[in-house]
């Protein structure tokens, strides 16, 4: 608000942003009066072209000053006397005249229509024109007017939308009444970023989601995608907000891991050997990898063929040609045999049969982590309760992302039903946090996306999650006649999203937790119940985004562990580490994986994953 001083209003002073000299949008516009307390203050702004439109400059020259009082009573001898009455007292002064010019043939309308019907003066020059451009930063959703007076092309390279300006001048109040309460009268241009407009995707109006993908790096210059991006600030602090209150301590796990962490999904293996070639013996070929490509290999015969050339040309180093000559021979072989596979099986990709990991980089297997449950379990066995927050990856073509941002966190001493509590006080936290430090890009997204998202979050703040067994929530499903579902139902096998979409939406019409699942559809360490089939592993589901929380006990009773690890036949040298734990000081712990692009796009109300994903990637495409 505006100070007083001495009775006069003193607008506030505009906060610069600390590393930059220009003024954040959302410091000016996001004030309850939407900026007028900061008229009359000078700023430098800066961000990119939503929209513009070309106008005018007002004529604005003033009125000629009328005559002063003495001048008007000495030319007509009174205040108060009328031009009409000057020009009708002049009237015979002015025939006189007119008849000793024109001698007899005087006729006063001839010559009064022939003054009249001489050709009107010309036009004023143009004024110069103006640019009404609206800016955002990307600060908020609102944008801020600004007007700036040029003429010729420099005005022109200001239009296109995408143009990126850095401004100097003063806000004022609009000349015109409209949505904008303030505006920027430009002064000075002191940076201008031009567009190749014909090339620029976002100069086309409104494109589909779907299009919008394929040029990630300019998404976020569009109103939606910068509010959700802002909603995703939002929800990472309120995240970490959380945890901290509640005496989580936050860690980072890693990446690349040794470790199957659920024992059987689709795994991305992280190895350098595809690099190298020509080190690879010919009983030595590549196993449980996307192998290498026909082209690939001829590729690289044909680099170590012009090798050989060189070497042969150059002759002065003979052992160096031995060995290239070796390199390409062993280089043909294989190239060779992955010909004779791909004739024997068109249409499939080639896989090799073996690969001396020893060579590679870490000396062994490495995979990108699917899960970081099992690596918080080593600090949660120590320090009570952890979280952490990153990137988790899938090779599944099922799915409709393969890398996903994740919050997983694990509770030292606690068992599932303490785990589906803090799931459900965190779900409801994030909501309300949204709703509170986010309504302006909710009110816009309920207008541009969806109308039900502000009261969906309101919802889900209010209610109470339905808490139901797996094979409660089978019989429930198997009982319905009004609806038929497309993947057919069986005990002990997992839900569909449209099986999980009814439960929420139609049956219990609420969030709903469903727990004790079979432990074939469950990772392996969560704990086996006492009837030897089920798991204490739970999901939560909501509507619109399905499952936003999977979450289990884990096992810690070492013989029962080992044995699930058997049963799977997972490579138990891989789990030694994680046994370990079970075997020195092993104590009741659970925890929970919270997918964060799901809680997004159930904030938001958009339709696909990806489009609250910054950067998508998904079978098939890794762009940019």
């Amino acid at each position: 608000m505006a100070t007083e001083l001495a009775g006069v209003a003193v607008p506030m002073d505009v906060t610069r942003f600390k590393y930059s000299n220009r003024v954040v949008l959302k410091t000016i516009l996001g004030s309850r009066d939407g900026g007028l307390v900061f008229v009359g203050k000078r700023v430098v702004i800066g961000g990119w072209v939503r929209s513009s439109k070309v106008g005018t400059i007002e004529p604005g020259t003033p009125p000629l000053p009328p005559p002063k009082a003495d001048e008007r009573v000495a030319q007509t001898g009174s205040k108060d006397v009328t031009c009409v009455e000057i020009l009708q007292s002049r009237i015979p002064f002015i025939r006189s005249i007119m008849k000793v010019l024109g001698g007899g043939n005087y006729h006063p309308r001839e010559k009064l229509e022939q003054v009249v019907s001489r050709p009107p003066p010309p036009p004023p020059p143009p004024q110069p024109s103006i640019a009404l451009l609206q800016v955002s930063d990307g600060s908020c959703v609102a944008c801020l007017q600004v007007v700036v007076a040029a003429a010729g092309d420099p005005i022109n390279q200001l239009l296109p939308t995408g143009t990126s300006i850095l401004v100097e001048g003063i806000l004022v109040k609009p000349s015109v009444q409209g949505k904008h309460v303030i505006e920027l009268k430009a002064e000075k241009v002191l940076h201008t970023g031009t567009v190749e407009h014909d090339k620029y995707p976002l100069s086309k109006k409104k494109l589909p989601f779907d299009m919008l993908r394929d040029c990630s790096q300019f998404r976020p210059r569009t109103t939606t995608v910068a509010s959700v991006t802002r909603i995703s600030n939002a929800l990472t602090f309120a995240s970490h907000t959380f945890f901290q209150n509640h005496g989580f301590l936050y860690m980072q796990v890693p990446i690349i891991t040794t470790t199957d962490s659920e024992g059987f999904t689709e795994k991305f293996v992280a190895t350098t050997l595809f690099g190298k070639v020509g080190k690879m013996e010919k009983s030595n070929a590549i196993t449980e990898t996307e192998g290498i490509s026909l082209e690939v290999m001829k590729s690289a015969v044909k680099e170590k063929s012009n090798l050989v050339e060189e070497l042969k040309r150059s002759e002065s180093n003979r052992e160096a040609l031995a060995a290239a000559l070796q390199d390409l021979r062993k280089t043909n072989e294989l190239a060779s045999q992955l010909e004779a596979k791909e004739k024997s099986k068109p249409g499939t990709s080639l896989k090799a049969e073996r690969v001396n990991f020893s060579e590679d980089f870490f000396s062994c297997q490495t995979y990108l982590t699917v899960s970081g449950r099992l690596h918080l379990e080593s600090y949660a066995c120590a320090l009570g309760n952890v979280y952490s927050v990153g990137p988790r990856f899938q090779a599944d073509c099922a799915k409709p992302v393969a890398e996903m941002s994740m919050i997983e966190i694990e509770i030292a001493f606690s068992q599932l039903e303490d785990a589906m509590s803090c799931a459900d006080d965190l779900f409801k936290f994030l909501c309300k946090w949204v709703l509170d430090n986010c309504s302006d890009d909710m009110q816009f997204l309920s207008k541009r996306i969806d109308q039900t998202c502000i009261d969906r979050l309101r919802s889900m703040i209010s209610s109470t999650v339905e808490k139901v067994s797996y094979t409660e929530a089978v019989d429930v499903l198997k009982k319905v006649t009004d609806k038929n579902f497309e993947t057919k139902l069986e005990w002990g096998a997992a839900l569909a999203s449209e099986h999980l979409s009814y439960l929420v939406e139609d049956f219990h019409k609420k969030p709903v937790i469903i727990y004790n699942y079979p432990k074939q559809v469950k990772p392996f360490y969560a704990r086996l119940n006492d009837d030897g089939k089920t798991v204490r592993a739970f999901d939560m589901v909501v509507p619109k985004a399905g499952t936003v929380i999977s979450g289990s006990q884990n096992e810690e009773r070492f013989d029962i562990l080992g044995s699930r690890i058997k049963e799977l036949e997972l490579p138990r040298e891989q789990y030694e580490w994680y046994l370990d734990l079970r075997r020195h000081g092993t104590v009741e712990h659970s925890g929970f994986s919270l997918s964060f692009d799901h809680v997004l796009l159930f904030a938001t109300g958009l339709t696909h994953v990806r489009d609250v994903i910054p950067f998508p990637r998904s079978y098939g495409k890794a762009y940019p």
